[in-house]
């Protein structure tokens, strides 16, 4: 494996998680409904997300997702590009997390993963990576950025 993984969607363990190695996802829109849906599930009713009147008034020029709703969607994505299938063991934390510009309904978003770094660990069959993820919308905008840290099996002890 070179700097990307391999195109057809095969579960990456830990040992083909090299640093430098990145992707993208696959694409998806931002919907009214998605933000209905999550304002609902997390209670999180702001204007912003809500008020359509309000937000059109507001610097934002219109109603926007929620920056959560955005994360949640990038490791959705993540996950449905089939890379992490019966790999992933747990997702210890996320770093550096920055919103650097609104999602609007209508906005369709992707992620960008570039494997920054590596370690093993003192149990054996799963490693650390740490992996740094932009979400890009359709004008090629970085709208959130930061790092993911997982443990991933290893192929052998």
């Amino acid at each position: 494996m070179g700097n990307e993984p391999p195109s057809v969607a095969v579960p990456l363990y830990f040992e083909d998680m090299r640093p430098g190695a990145c992707w993208q996802t696959a694409a998806r829109t931002v919907t009214e409904a998605d933000i209905v849906n999550f304002s609902g599930v997390s209670g999180d009713y702001n204007w912003m997300h809500i008020d359509e009147q309000a937000a059109a008034e507001s610097s934002f020029g219109g109603r926007i997702a929620h920056g959560l709703l955005v994360l949640s969607m990038a490791t959705g994505l993540r996950m449905q590009s089939g890379l992490f299938n019966g790999t992933v063991i747990a997702f210890l934390g996320i770093e550096e997390w920055r919103f650097a510009a609104p999602v609007h309904i209508g906005d369709t978003i992707h992620v960008s993963v570039e494997i920054e770094s590596r370690r093993e660990t003192s149990t054996a069959g799963r490693g650390i990576v740490r992996q740094r993820v932009a979400v890009i919308n359709q004008r090629g905008e970085t709208v959130q950025t930061g790092v993911f840290v997982t443990m991933i099996k290893r192929r052998s002890s």
